[in-house]
């Protein structure tokens, strides 16, 4: 064989075709082209197939940067409208981070979630007294050997504690009674007090707090055990009971040697002026002494502690804006259980989240004969035209004219015993359009015509309704109502107080703006503590003065004009 014609390329492939089987001509013919065409298609694929992966990249490449755009575009948006820096769930340091947030929703989602910023911050000696406070209530709560030995005392009759140690806790215990926004005023009064004289808080659980709110302090609670030993006492403490402070006063029981183990602080709407001597400072020298107070109140008493010198020096540096106190301590304290937040934002997502703009009108009749009263429907429809809050139903021949409008949604909340007032307001927008064009939807949640207090289901629909108005943008609200107080402090609003009609016609004027968002004081002292005070209470200092909506009744604090 000649070595030369094998080397050549052609002969190699020719002698290796001959080895088949086939013809050798036809098999090397079909093996080449086979191979040229499979190498062609190859080809062909890996050329569509990198095409589509670089085209497919630029596509990519393009929407993340639009979508990256369009976010920051958002979220400039969303910040420059409402705070300039990232929402807060910890509210300036109001709320510790040490909880798990499923156990309850709205501790941090409120913030977050539903809340607008409020413009009213927390001082960061306020932040600090609370974190020490946190920790108090961890090492002398329910369960602690503190605990144990402080409630010890309480089943010996010595009336002589003067000079004995019952170790570093002492307590203040509060007992639900009135209604439910009776109650969050006057709880948050009394964690006041115990947070200026370092007390522990224990509240009573034999109603339906622990179905309301969330527990406020890790790691801890302030439920009082049901085996407190005074338990089965205390719900018929009055003034007539021996420990009753106020009563001590009158009988010259009590005194720096004479200090009973607990004292009994009735702080309710018939407080004698005795009762209300527990305000002074010359009577907190005593009352610090006794490990245990039990109080029963129905009042927010906020205002009077700042009649007290000791008090207003440091209350002075927790709350330099000072109608802010309850907005702070309420949001501090009071979280709803997730059944109750399930109601709230149930509600706000059906029927507020969509309203450019939302009002809340809360209406509560204080009459020996409760229910609708056309003079009181006058009187809101007349606050809320007079104040802008809502338009004027147009005249017949104006309705094309509003179709053609830009229509903005306005929701109005409305809360009430009675659903004749929300049915009435809503006819009213049903049956002819708005003067302004816009669209109003009326809103009331419930309208269970009796108050139903410590029946679970309706304190929860009365606490998320309460919540619900402290969301809305403006709120009008009755005199003299807790649950009007707790619904606009809560929210940061100052309300449109409607007056207390004093008989079949509506009041003229019918509202007045408040100056002050935090609560009154309905029943406070009158007398002062010292003689030079003189006889009116709401002249001792200049931010303590009458309520707007009480005349010269009532003690309201309002920051310096």
């Amino acid at each position: 064989m000649d070595t030369k014609k094998q080397s050549d390329p052609y002969v190699r492939e020719q002698t290796c075709c001959q080895r088949s089987i086939q013809p050798p001509t036809y098999q090397c013919k079909i093996s080449g082209e086979v191979f040229r065409a499979f190498s062609l298609k190859m080809k062909i694929l890996l050329t569509i197939i990198f095409s589509g992966l670089l085209i497919w990249s630029v596509v990519l490449v393009s929407f993340s940067n639009d979508f990256n755009n369009q976010l920051l575009v958002a979220t400039t948006t969303n910040v420059s409208n409402e705070t300039e820096t990232p929402r807060d769930k910890l509210i300036g340091g109001l709320l510790t981070a040490d909880f798990d947030e499923g156990s309850c929703l709205s501790r941090y989602q409120q913030s977050l979630l539903y809340r607008k910023a409020s413009p009213y911050k927390p001082s960061e000696y306020l932040v600090s007294k609370l974190r020490s406070y946190e920790k108090l209530h961890k090492r002398c709560g329910p369960g602690t050997d503190a605990y144990k030995k402080a409630t010890e005392i309480l089943g010996h009759d010595d009336e002589n504690f003067a000079s004995k140690s019952v170790g570093e806790c002492r307590y203040i215990v509060w007992v639900a009674v009135y209604g439910l926004g009776n109650r969050i005023l006057t709880l948050s009064s009394v964690f006041l007090y115990a947070l200026l004289t370092e007390r522990v808080v224990l509240v009573d659980q034999s109603k339906d707090i622990s179905d309301l709110f969330c527990e406020p302090f890790p790691g801890t609670s302030w439920l009082l055990p049901l085996e407190f030993p005074l338990m089965k006492q205390i719900d018929g403490y009055n003034q007539g009971y021996s420990r009753c402070y106020g009563t001590m006063l009158n009988n010259q029981a009590i005194n720096s040697t004479l200090i009973p183990p607990h004292l009994y602080l009735h702080i309710l709407h018939d407080s004698r002026d005795n009762d209300k001597m527990f305000f002074c400072q010359k009577d907190q020298s005593l009352v610090d002494k006794v490990p245990w107070l039990i109080v029963k109140a129905n009042v927010y008493f906020v205002p009077s502690l700042w009649l007290n010198p000791t008090f207003q020096t440091e209350l002075m540096k927790l709350f330099p804006q000072k109608e802010a106190v309850f907005h702070h301590l309420a949001r501090h304290l009071f979280h709803p259980t997730n059944q109750v937040w399930g109601l709230i934002t149930r509600s706000y997502n059906a029927y507020l989240s969509r309203a450019d703009e939302t009002l809340g009108i809360q209406i509560r009749i204080f009459s020996n004969r409760a229910g609708y009263f056309q003079h009181v429907m006058d009187q809101v429809v007349a606050c809320t035209r007079r104040e802008n809050l809502l338009p004027e139903p147009a005249a017949q021949e104006e309705s094309k004219v509003n179709i053609s409008r830009s229509q903005k949604l306005k929701a109005v909340l409305v809360t009430s015993l009675y659903p004749e007032y929300s049915e009435t307001l809503k006819n009213m927008y049903w049956e002819r359009p708005s003067s302004t064009g816009e669209i109003i939807e009326v809103y009331q949640p419930s309208g269970e015509r009796v108050q139903q207090t410590d029946k679970k289901l309706h304190d929860q629909k009365a606490l998320a309704e309460m919540y619900l108005l402290s969301l809305t943008d403006n709120i009008v609200t009755s005199a003299r109502s807790t649950f009007g107080y707790v619904a606009h402090s809560l929210g940061g609003l100052k309300p449109w107080l409607l007056y207390q009609p004093t008989g079949p016609t509506a009041p003229d004027p019918p509202c007045i703006r408040s100056t002050s968002m935090d609560p009154c004081h309905l029943t406070p002292p009158s007398h002062g503590c010292e003689p030079e005070w003189g006889t009116d209470s709401g002249k001792v200092v200049p931010f303590v003065r009458h309520c707007e909506d009480r005349g010269n009744d009532g003690l309201k604090l309002f920051d310096e004009l």
